[in-house]
């Protein structure tokens, strides 16, 4: 992949500028894949409960890699740990969240999908207070 894709140069500045436009960018993609996971694994016949939890599980790497990198411009490892309890956290959210749906709706498609602002913005608040705090570029 082309460096100037990665370190975002094709967008207009005060885009790379901004932590949180970023955050947003390096989101849609982490959520497109995410989403596609759950709603493949739901097509395939599981519970939410365990769609979600395959679909972050096999996230989490990626998502560690381009949120740490792209977003708060840190690549230390060791944050892994601190990613994976938001990872949690936000895990949790988003059952809770198609739980209640499921009391208005049966489409797990969409309940998932009304999920994913809320799921996000809590993500990025949790990722740049308790995981990559120590490096801001807003």
């Amino acid at each position: 992949m082309d460096n100037d894709c990665l370190s975002f140069r094709f967008l207009p500045d005060f885009f790379r500028r901004n932590q949180f436009l970023r955050f947003l960018c390096i989101g849609v993609l982490n959520t497109a894949v995410g989403y596609f996971l759950y709603a493949l694994f739901i097509y395939l016949g599981l519970h939410y409960v365990l769609a979600c939890l395959l679909a972050s599980c096999l996230g989490v790497f990626f998502n560690f890699h381009t949120i740490g990198t792209y977003v708060f411009m840190h690549t230390k490892n060791g944050l892994l740990g601190r990613f994976l309890s938001v990872y949690l956290i936000t895990y949790l959210l988003g059952i809770a969240i198609i739980k209640i749906g499921t009391f208005f709706s049966s489409n797990l498609y969409l309940i998932g999908a009304a999920g994913l602002p809320v799921t996000a913005i809590t993500g990025y608040i949790l990722n740049k207070h308790m995981v990559f705090h120590r490096t801001f570029s807003s």
